[in-house]
């Protein structure tokens, strides 16, 4: 809000929110991670889409982990690391669309850092949940575990190591970062923790500025980035449920939801199989994206029998990830995610440095054959997504909802509240929720009544429960409406995560 108040646009305020939650909310997001972006500017009436994933080490591949003894993708540690994106994503969006420069929109971060900040209810469970990985690593431990334990709640903490770090950034920009010292830092770290990234990886990476892929759906336009993310899979479903007649179904019911989760499973096995790095594949997106596609694809579902033969793998529940929307007074808006993919990334900090370094290499197929495989220089399968909806030309929604593999779900059972129970975007984000995981097996929030439920498993749907007292593996969206006739700004902050809706007139 600063920054939209010393004169900044979308763009600025994006990145000094997500340098501002660096420090905050450790576990989730920062320099170790990675970041994508749509941007909507009012002067050309077109998202562009940015990709600010890393990729992997020029010297990994599937053979050389094979040799190390691994026999499935390592969900942490130092071969779990892709080279971190997002400072790449932050200045490339600034040099390109922004206002302000990295050193002023680093400020809000680097007061947080120096001078502390209290820890919320939600941080301190996912930094408590999160301990157990953090104690292997020294530094680590020196920096997320001070007192030798996650903070408590109220407790005010201090990130001096990234205070300074943000600093160098500011007066250094990406040079420093993926040329200079702190490039020299992060290789001296992987390499006493005995992995292959080098020099030369953080050297040649660079951002893309792609273009977003989009369908139609009851009159709105949805756009998502494209692969290597798994926006792709919104599309799908959205696609198949067009097909049925979900407005004459009551909201939530038994047989609504049957129809939801029945697209979503042939949405997932679809991105399980197709979603990566374009750079290395042909992937097939017009026909994947294509109605009579749809079509085939909605023929696989019973109306009246939950399907358990739709193959991919297990959808993680524990993920950790940073949705933010912003709309200046120009119309520009910016949907942006980032994240470290799981709670404190690979659980390796780099010395003296408060970065953390994400464990994104482990979402790579281990399978020799599959378009995902690992392989140099290549990015994998990313499940941060933001999103955007269009009606009539003008961009009527800016929106994300953070979750790992609970992200196309969140997306879809959103847009479907408005789209279809004209719900404003609060209600839309407060609705329950249910969460696919595979085969079978759904979760569902409490508020989702027990009959519903009893209705599912009689169509052969397995209910799972899932244990959080905060409801975080449900997702959590932000969203900021543009009313159509009137152009007012109606955002919405989701109550299963920190956040908040806030504007100035």
């Amino acid at each position: 809000m600063s920054m939209l108040q010393q004169g900044g646009n979308a763009v600025d305020a994006a990145i000094a929110a997500a340098a501002a939650l660096n420090v905050v909310e450790p576990m989730a997001t920062g320099l170790g991670g990675d970041a994508f972006a749509l941007i909507y500017l009012m002067g050309d009436r077109q998202p562009r889409a940015l990709n600010a994933s890393g990729r992997a080490p020029y010297a990994m591949d599937l053979e050389t982990l094979k040799r190390l003894g691994y026999r499935h993708m390592p969900d942490a540690g130092i071969h779990s690391v892709t080279i971190p994106g997002a400072l790449d994503g932050w200045c490339s969006m600034l040099d390109n669309y922004g206002s302000m420069s990295l050193a002023q929109v680093l400020v809000p971060a680097i007061q947080l850092a120096e001078q502390g900040f209290p820890v919320t209810e939600i941080i301190a469970h996912t930094w408590k949940m999160s301990s157990a990985k953090l104690r292997p690593n020294v530094d680590a431990t020196r920096t997320y575990l001070p007192a030798g334990k996650a903070p408590e709640p109220g407790e005010v903490i201090l990130q001096r190591d990234l205070g300074r770090t943000l600093r160098k950034v500011a007066a250094g920009g990406r040079d420093v970062f993926y040329r200079g010292e702190i490039a020299e830092a992060i290789v001296a770290c992987a390499q006493k923790e005995g992995g292959l990234l080098t020099l030369q990886d953080l050297q040649d990476h660079r951002s893309s500025w792609v273009t977003p892929i989009s369908t139609d759906y009851y009159g709105f336009h949805i756009y998502e980035c494209p692969p290597n993310g798994q926006g792709l899979i919104v599309l799908l479903a959205l696609n198949i449920l067009e097909g049925f007649d979900l407005q004459s179904l009551r909201h939530n019911s038994a047989d609504y939801l049957h129809c939801l989760i029945e697209a979503i499973k042939l949405a997932f096995a679809d991105g399980s199989r197709y979603v990566s790095d374009p750079a290395f594949n042909d992937l097939p997106l017009e026909r994947l994206l294509s109605k009579s596609y749809a079509q085939e694809r909605r023929s696989l579902i019973d109306r009246n029998r939950a399907a358990d033969i739709v193959e991919e793998g297990a959808l993680n529940t524990q993920e950790d990830t940073v949705y933010l929307a912003v709309t200046d007074k120009d119309g520009n808006s910016v949907s942006f995610i980032s994240s470290l993919y799981q709670p404190f990334g690979s659980g390796i900090v780099v010395p003296n440095t408060g970065i953390c370094l994400q464990n994104r290499g482990s979402l790579f197929a281990f399978e020799g054959d599959h378009p995902n495989r690992l392989e140099p220089h290549k990015r994998p399968y990313h499940t941060i997504i933001p999103a955007m909806a269009f009606r009539d030309g003008e961009l009527f929604l800016t929106f994300g909802v953070m979750g790992g593999f609970m992200q196309p779900q969140g997306h879809v059972q959103v847009l479907l509240n408005i789209i279809h129970f004209g719900m404003d975007v609060q209600r839309a984000l407060d609705a329950p929720r249910f969460r696919y995981i595979q085969g079978s097996e759904c979760a569902f929030e409490p508020n989702i009544p027990t009959a519903v439920r009893q209705q599912l498993v009689a169509k052969g749907h397995r209910v799972i429960e899932l244990e959080d007292p905060y409801s975080q593996q449900f997702g959590g969206g932000q969203a900021i409406m543009i009313h159509p006739a009137t152009k007012a700004l109606i955002a919405g902050s989701d109550p299963r995560k920190d956040g908040c809706a806030v504007g100035c007139w």
